[in-house]
């Protein structure tokens, strides 16, 4: 559990249990995804844009057209007596005509301009058909292409007809003439904003977009669409005041133009209509309503806090209720519009009420009844209840029926007076103090009871979860997310889809708060509260437009507003990375530079996790870098890099992350930033970085390593990099080659044995990354590699080193230059690599590998007569075989390109076969699978139409559970390989290094994941690789050291381009950048002029395919932690949810479980264990069984590879999977770990690796058997004629595996770290057969041997001395070692030759006590980890195999509790089953039940229990 619970708030869950009660192993995200993103869920819709789109609307000019013909009525207008006359606020029967017009006009521009001041408006007034089309002529070019708002005040003409004309005037006013709508879109073009304010108005809006429609068809018809990008005619924006068979509303005590009024006066028109509508105690007037003091602009006046206020419910209103395009189009692109819309919300409130109903196009849902309506009447009520006494003593000197914005206006102009003008006060009388509105404080109330009371938490799919929004072009899903490789809800736990919830309704208020001084940092909390739950809610803030004030923000000297802005940033930053260009533009980089640095600010030391907010300005700013090279300068100039060198020592793991990955992105590609880092050393505490506790900052140093020697950190999966460690113009040339080797090198030796998959998938992106640059350095190393391995498969040892071609050319060239011998470990890593047990790495690997085969049968030693490229590989003997070589490779369709020298085809192809692999004697030396894991030419096979991962039609697959029914198993090995479990997200694609047409399906997949590079694009694909040249005449005219001269002069010539191409765009000053010179050469193309003097390494690979070096997803997967919430608990750890429900009954079950069997444990040594329980049957011998602490499940692995998972109590078969390991080995290790909360089988086979999988339970899981890690356990194994394998201890308490086995060491691994820890001498010349932790935090743990040797060894000693005690009674194969279940220091062991003895720790050399059950032999020996009770099965013999016994004996009392005799109707083979762990049987008891299981030859599983009496 990581959060603790309040009283007050959670009171129904404080005395719940602790759900998780030891911190289980391998079940971090990294298992789950191996560092790959992690893609949406299918059907996920595409995400609308929250920028407003490249082409928004602007307005940059307005005609404002009054049509009044003041006291002529039009003839279809019938007016009341009293009616409305107010037009622009102006009684125009108050001043002659012409003179009321002007000032109608002028006021209506101030109206706007309160708007908007920055555009130009146009009273247009009475104007004749001819002046109208002139102003609107002259306006649109004036425009160009920027949008016109056209008002229209038809008040003075008639009404529009039903066909849509509008009326304006001859030029003496004699007559109305009619324009139709289609005239004046000629006029005015698009785009348009139109304001109908007439009667009828509906009539011009709806003709109008019939008519817009019409040409919009014509021009698409006749010319494809309209000419300079002009936005069609039916996206023009419209407001009607009525609809079309409406009169405007003619209400004395309101403006005659209502609408008018209501888009640019509102809060004029919001409280007349509260006056008129709500009857106030004291009796207040309209014109004491027009003295409200304040400004409009100023927030903490009575009349500016109205207007931010009404702004604050309009927007909200809008967000609520319209769809988020819309919202985007109308409120977030443009001032003018925006302001038109929020006021059009009030216009619909008001002119509802009096029977006229406003329209827009695009239409909008009806608002007038939402319910923020009544907080703004409540927000006018609490202010104009204080209006008496705000103006008390105050002579008003305002006009009768002058706007609010107008009297606004006039203060402004005064210069004598402030803005706001205060009412002056009696002598000795204080004045009235404004108590400002509660409605903000109200509002950020509620949006923090939404967050605190479950708005966070998940909800299923319904009214009250986040709605969906899908744009309107969106038909189907994109390509990426048609073809996600994943099944739905893969990386959930639960069964159950749940969603966010509905967000808040306060969102766009809380936007609002921002610009409050007094409330700011509440609301900052707040939003950073919201952005935490996920992409969805940083992706809603920012399309209600918060971009802009957080970003305003960052210009603030508030110390107290850093960590929150920074947290906000980094949830910005990682859910949209264009972020960055914003960043760079305000210089607000530096707000985050100075952040991480945190040297010049004393204060920023008193934040709480100081830390953490760093590594969140280490994440910005490596966003900021990504792929920008303005962006790296910046960091630069900012002294960002030497921030983060620093920050490598730092103490919080994701800082040290965060900090190599932001180094990783700022030098990307930048050659003068990775001068500048190489100079400070910076590679060198990377490579230092590598031992780190954290596989996560592992591979972000490897990560930061590959992107310094080539590899392209950029987002696009076509940009795969190069270019090595750019141009190094500071270094030699040959200190230019040794640094970049050396970086690999170092690397290589850190990280190859990593037990992270992940680890080990960065450090294959970085050594693709020297193969790209140095790939002639390569081809010699697999040349020297392919001759040694046939020499060595062909028993040519012994001959005369003189016959040895590979070694004669390399003794006579290393005299010369002598790095080879480096680089051939590194392609001996790759080959270890190729055969990963983790599917993804050794995928990768296997495109590395195969990439140098394919240039070195392209090079010029397949022209040398020594050579023995020319034949095909022949089969190993079975004396030569190897454990550890590489699997059998079968058919795959992903490779089918053939050579021209192929070697035999498939059908005459004889198998690998995997014999005994042991000689007859323990060697004196050890062998390392270093260089016998994968021969080249077994590469050379994968090239040839093979890899090592079958597609589901070849070889064995690992069956689902509901086709194990029908499934026909043999217990014979099948030809093939067997192929295990796969992880549960795998992106690693193998690419070919032969571009091949394919089916369009694999087509389009290849390229989408891997593209070829630009010169395969823009050729045709190249034919088959020609054969190489037939040996010419002058054969002998050069040899294997000219052949190695000239490949690696070749590379000298290619690093010699770069560092000329590096300077070059260096003195010329146009970017360091590698993009600026193409990015590293290929390959592929030759460097060499003419008159080299060698030209033999001329256009090596020419046809190649170009496919390094291999693309990281390591730093996305690293940005998702950003993006996943924080701030609250894990869904599996909030009270009430299923995960959470679930662990807490588990614990509870299982402390019933400890509890039940403690009881059962002290009376079991007394009673008889004969009571058979149940019998399963599988294929195969059952050489290891392993039963579940607290489940019912029992896992069974037979003497090949394949492990079953049984429900023993239900006797029913929950799954069946396959191991991986090569044909001819066993597993010989098998455990559960995490008991208490699951379970993960972790197995180890005797070819070294260790291998874990998940979701073995189908009742928890409806997917498929996962692996969730993989890793070599052992690297050096002993050649021994019969051995161990891999012998595992797991110790759950500590999370350490001891692995020993055929080796001279015993490794033990931390599984916190995913690293090893140390590795202990064993001091003996024989396997180890067992070892057994000692319980507790003791680090003392027991290891027996072949040779009958028992030792004790104590980790915390030095390596080489580690052993403590030596036991030497017994003189055979010790079968087990277990320590005494109740006795402290005493343990058990039990030999081949039947003697089972009791040791104590503390004691001497002898033995306490010795059982001789099985004088003719043991076979399988187990001690029960509760109650002293040990079991023991008699070897099968060729004499007497009919029976086998089994005995359980009572450690205190020396007698027999139960015997078990099976009998056998088929005699075993005389040939052992398998050539490890000589034992015919296996029995091992429930760790806590009073049962033990039995498994024998003829595949039979015999459990037995406890014949128990009533324990109370």
């Amino acid at each position: 559990m990581n959060g603790t619970y309040e009283p007050d708030l959670r009171t129904s869950v404080t005395d719940l249990p602790e759900a998780i009660p030891m911190l289980p192993y391998w079940s971090a995200k990294r298992h789950l995804t191996c560092g790959n993103p992690t893609p949406p869920p299918p059907g996920t819709p595409k995400t609308i844009p929250w920028r407003a789109p490249p082409g928004k609307i602007k307005t940059a000019h307005a005609a404002l057209v009054l049509c009044l013909n003041i006291d002529v009525d039009p003839p279809d207008v019938i007016k009341t007596n009293p009616c409305a006359v107010l037009e622009a606020w102006v009684d125009p029967h108050t001043m002659p005509s012409h003179k009321a017009l002007e000032v109608i006009g002028t006021n209506l521009q101030h109206q706007f301009e309160g708007l908007n001041p920055k555009i130009s408006y146009k009273p247009i007034l009475d104007p004749s058909k001819e002046d109208l089309k002139r102003f609107c002529v002259t306006l649109r070019k004036q425009a160009m292409d920027d949008a016109v708002l056209f008002h229209y005040n038809g008040h003075g003409v008639p009404k529009p007809t039903p066909s849509g004309e509008l009326w304006c005037f001859n030029r003496n006013y004699t007559q109305y003439i009619p324009i139709a709508l289609q005239e004046l879109q000629s006029w005015l073009r698009s785009p348009c904003i139109f304001i109908w304010d007439c009667n009828a108005s509906g009539n011009l809006l709806s003709n109008f977009v019939k008519f817009a429609e019409q040409r919009d068809n014509d021009a698409k018809l006749i010319s494809g669409g309209y000419p300079d990008n002009m936005p069609p005619f039916s996206e023009c924006i419209q407001l009607a005041a009525c609809a079309g068979d409406e009169q405007l509303p003619s209400c004395p005590e309101l403006p005659a133009d209502l609408f008018t009024s209501c888009l640019t006066s509102p809060i004029d028109i919001a409280l007349r209509y509260f006056l008129l509508t709500n009857q106030l105690p004291s009796g207040i007037s309209t014109d004491q309503v027009m003295q409200l003091p304040g400004d409009l602009k100023d927030r903490r006046t009575p009349l500016g806090e109205l207007n931010w206020i009404f702004t604050a419910i309009t927007d909200t209103i809008a967000w609520t209720t319209f769809p988020r395009e819309i919202f985007t189009r109308l409120y977030r692109s443009d001032l003018l519009i925006a302001s038109l819309f929020r006021n059009f919300l009030l216009a619909e409130r008001i002119m509802k009420n009096y029977h006229c109903t406003p329209h827009t196009f695009p239409p909008l849902p009806p608002t007038n009844t939402h319910p923020l309506w009544a907080s703004w009447d409540l927000a006018v009520d609490a202010c104009l209840r204080q209006l008496p006494k705000l103006l008390k003593n105050t002579e008003s000197s305002v006009p009768k029926d002058v706007s609010l914005g107008a009297r606004n206006r006039r203060q402004t102009a005064r210069t004598d007076q402030t803005a706001q003008a205060g009412p002056s006060t009696a002598p000795g009388e204080k004045p009235y103090t404004y108590i400002p509105s509660r409605f903000f404080t109200d509002q950020l109330t509620a949006f923090e009871v939404w967050i605190s009371r479950g708005g966070s938490a998940l909800t299923k799919p319904g009214p009250l979860s986040l709605p969906v929004q899908v744009p309107s072009d969106q038909l189907g899903l994109d390509g990426a997310n048609d073809l996600a490789p994943y099944p739905a809800n893969s990386l959930e736990h639960s069964d159950h889809h749940l969603v966010p919830r509905k967000p808040p309704d306060q969102l766009p208020i809380v936007l609002q708060v921002l610009l409050s001084q007094p409330h700011r940092l509440r609301a900052l909390i707040l939003l950073s509260q919201f952005v935490d739950l996920g992409p969805w809610a940083v992706h809603l803030a920012l399309t209600i437009g918060i971009f802009p004030y957080i970003a305003r923000l960052l210009q603030a000297a508030g110390q107290d507003l850093k960590p929150v802005l920074i947290f906000i940033w980094a949830r910005i930053s990682a859910v949209d990375p264009s972020c960055q260009v914003d960043l760079y533009n305000n210089q607000g980089y530096k707000y985050f530079a100075s952040a991480l640095a945190g040297h010049d600010d004393p204060r920023q030391s008193l934040f709480p996790n100081g830390s953490e907010h760093k590594a969140m300005c280490a994440f910005i700013l490596s966003t900021i870098a990504r792929d920008y090279v303005h962006g790296q300068n910046a960091c630069w100039r900012e002294r960002v890099l030497d921030s983060c060198f620093e920050h490598l020592d730092e103490g919080d793991f994701l800082l040290r992350q965060w900090s190599a990955l932001c180094i990783a992105q700022i030098w990307d590609g930048n050659d003068e930033i990775k001068v500048y880092g190489v100079d400070a050393g910076m590679q060198d505490k990377l490579i230092a970085l590598l031992s780190d506790d954290s596989p996560e900052v592992r591979s972000a140093a490897l990560y930061a390593l590959s992107t310094f020697l080539g590899a392209s950190g950029s987002a696009d999966l076509n940009k795969l990099g190069g270019g090595g460690s750019g141009s190094m113009y500071q270094l030699d040339e040959r200190i230019h080659f040794r640094m970049e080797v050396a970086v690999v090198t170092g690397a290589a030796l850190a990280i190859k044995e990593d037990a992270s998959p992940m680890v080990r998938k960065e450090l294959l992106v970085l050594i693709s990354c020297l193969v790209k640059e140095w790939c002639g350095y390569f081809i010699v190393c697999a040349w020297i590699y392919w001759e040694e391995d046939r020499r060595w498969k062909e028993g040519e040892e012994n001959q005369h080193p003189d016959d040895d071609v590979a070694a004669y050319a390399v003794t006579e060239w290393l005299d010369r230059f002598g790095t080879t011998r480096t680089t051939a470990r590194r392609t001996g890593c790759c080959s270890q690599l190729s055969v990963d047990p983790y599917q993804e790495v050794a995928t990768h690997a296997q495109t590395i590998v195969d990439y140098i085969m394919a240039l070195l049968l392209e090079s010029p030693f397949t022209r040398l007569d020594s050579t023995t490229l020319h034949q095909p590989p022949s089969m190993a003997s079975d004396a030569k075989s190897l454990l550890n070589g590489t699997r059998q490779r079968v058919p795959s369709n992903q490779s089918t390109q053939s050579f021209s020298q192929p070697p035999p085809s498939p059908a005459g192809r004889p198998p690998l076969t995997r014999s005994e692999t042991m000689t007859s004697s323990i060697q004196s030396g050890v062998s390392s699978t270093l260089r016998r894991t994968s021969s080249f030419a077994n590469a050379l096979r994968s090239l040839a139409g093979n890899i090592a991962f079958p597609t589901l039609e070849d070889g064995r697959a690992s069956p689902n559970p509901e086709q194990l029914a029908h499934a026909q198993e043999r217990t014979e090995l099948v030809e093939g390989v067997s192929r295990p479990p796969s992880p549960n997200l795998s992106f690693a694609q193998y690419t070919s290094p032969y571009s091949r047409p394919g089916s369009p399906h694999d087509d389009r997949e290849r390229e989408r994941l891997r593209p070829p590079t630009p010169l395969l694009a823009h050729a045709p694909p190249p034919a088959p690789p020609s054969p190489p040249p037939s040996p010419p005449l002058h054969t002998h005219d050069f040899g294997p050291v000219d052949v190695m001269d000239a490949l690696m002069e070749e590379d000298m010539e290619r690093l010699r381009a770069r560092r000329r191409a590096g300077n070059h765009a260096r003195h010329h000053g146009h970017g360091h950048h590698r993009d600026a010179y193409g990015g590293g050469v290929s390959p592929s193309g030759s460097t060499f002029s003419t008159d080299s003097s060698t030209i033999l390494g001329l256009g090596t690979g020419v046809g190649i395919r170009d496919v390094l070096p291999l693309k990281s997803r390591f730093y996305d997967w690293c940005c998702e932690y950003f993006k996943e919430p924080q701030m609250r608990q894990p869904e599996a750890d909030e009270p009430g949810s299923v995960q959470y429900n679930y662990q807490v009954w588990r614990q509870q079950r299982n402390e019933q479980v400890l509890e039940d069997t403690h009881k059962q444990a002290l009376e079991a040594p007394r009673c008889r264990w004969d009571r058979p329980v149940t019998t399963i049957q599988i294929n195969g011998l059952p050489l290891s069984l392993a039963f579940h602490a607290f489940d019912p499940h029992l896992v069974i692995a037979n003497e090949s590879d394949m492990v079953t998972v049984w429900d023993w109590i239900k006797r029913k078969r929950l799954n069946r999977f396959f191991n991986g390991n090569p044909r001819g080995t066993s597993i010989t290790s098998l455990h559960i770990i995490n008991q208490d909360v699951g379970g993960i089988i972790l197995t180890g086979a005797a070819d070294g690796m260790i291998r874990l999988y998940r979701n073995y339970d189908p009742k928890l899981s409806s997917g498929p058997v996962q692996m969730v890690s993989a890793f070599r356990g052992l690297n050096e194994v002993l050649q021994v004629k019969r051995g161990s394998g891999v012998v595992t201890d797991w110790k759950q308490a500590g999370g350490t595996l001891l692995v020993g086995g055929d080796s001279r060491i015993v490794r033990v691994w931390d599984a916190h770290t995913e690293s090893q820890v140390m590795d202990l001498d064993t001091n003996a010349e024989s396997p180890i057969t067992a070892l057994a932790s000692d319980s507790g935090s003791s680090s003392l743990f027991l290891a027996s041997f072949a040779d009958g040797v028992v030792k004790l060894f104590d980790r915390r000693l030095e390596e080489d001395d580690a052993v403590v005690r030596t036991y030497h009674q017994h003189t055979s194969w010790v079968q087990n070692v277990k320590w005494h279940p109740t006795l402290v220091g005493q343990f058990l062991s039990g030999s081949s030759d039947g003697e089972m003895k009791l040791w104590d720790i503390r004691g001497g050399d002898a033995p306490l006590q010795t059982w001789d059950l099985f004088p003719q032999g043991l076979s399988a020996f187990d001690v029960h980890e509760q109650t002293e009770v040990f079991a023991a099965t008699s070897a099968l013999m060729v004499s007497n195999w009919r029976t086998q016994r089994t005995e359980v004996q009572s450690l205190a009392a020396r007698r027999t509790l139960g015997s078990l005799t099976t009998g056998l109707t088929i005699p075993p083979p005389r040939e052992a089953m398998t050539p490890f762990t000589p034992r015919t049987s296996s029995v091992a008891f429930h760790p806590r039940e009073m049962v033990y299981g039995v498994g024998s030859w003829d595949g039979t599983v015999r459990i037995m229990g406890c014949k128990l009496p009533s324990v109370s």
